[in-house]
């Protein structure tokens, strides 16, 4: 059946652009239990799809009392990206589309662009330099009409070419992949988070409100935690410029 956002778990993962983990759906009050007692289901996560400005949820479900652990709400959160990027790329085609009807010539050039349309980075699993932009030009777009400030961080990860001369290429992408992974504990599910070169990633922070300093603290922070507890063959570190637009 259908709720108004603000009776239902979907809706208020929407409404709070964040994920939600619920062991169990009897004890939480934003349940509409009624609605669930007829199903299997007893525990479940939820995230939004596109959480600057959500268009939907998806979520996991299981018939226990389970919490759903980080690593599959991360999952869950991938999915959801994918699929914002995915409605996105289905709306640029119809535009495309729409432009190039009478246009025999133009239709084949767009379609050639959609199929080559790549968002994400094989090596991180992270948003490109082409889903950097797209994206990064969705959250500009929404600050500046809230009158909200965004923090553009460019990350320059150091040493990577000595890993690769030393160590060999497969060490090299390894340091590259776990660069990815401490980001990604660092910064919020609303931040935007690419890697947009070989050894260079970007972050884009909406709503940094008076933190601005503070990124740099706790990648420094997070690189230093890493190197003392992860056996690597390599240490982890960065240079981090920041620019608040």
């Amino acid at each position: 059946g259908s709720f108004p956002m603000t009776s239902c778990i979907s809706g208020w993962v929407m409404l709070n652009r964040a994920a939600v983990v619920i062991p169990d759906i009897y004890a939480d009050a934003r349940i509409p239990h009624a609605a669930y007692r007829p199903t299997f289901v007893h525990s479940l996560v939820m995230v939004p799809i596109r959480t600057l400005d959500p268009v939907g949820a998806i979520g996991a479900y299981w018939a226990q009392e389970r919490a759903a652990t980080s690593r599959e709400v991360s999952l869950l959160q991938a999915l959801a990206d994918s699929t914002a990027i995915a409605m996105q790329n289905v709306r640029m085609y119809a535009e495309l589309e729409h432009r190039a009807r009478d246009r025999t010539a133009d239709v084949e050039r767009a379609n050639e662009e959609i199929h080559q349309m790549s968002l994400t980075d094989d090596l991180t699993g992270l948003t490109n330099r082409r889903g950097f932009y797209l994206l990064g030009e969705s959250a500009l777009r929404a600050a500046r009409r809230n009158n909200h400030h965004c923090l553009l961080a460019y990350i320059d990860v150091d040493g990577l070419k000595r890993v690769n001369d030393e160590l060999g290429h497969d060490a090299g992408d390894s340091l590259i992949a776990d660069v990815g992974d401490v980001l990604r504990t660092v910064l919020r599910e609303s931040d935007i988070l690419a890697r947009i070169g070989g050894d260079e990633f970007c972050v884009l922070v909406a709503e940094p409100g008076r933190d601005t300093a503070g990124l740099k603290d706790r990648l420094a922070e997070a690189f230093r935690t890493f190197n003392m507890t992860q056996k690597r063959p390599y240490r982890l570190s960065a240079s981090v410029g920041l620019a608040l637009t």
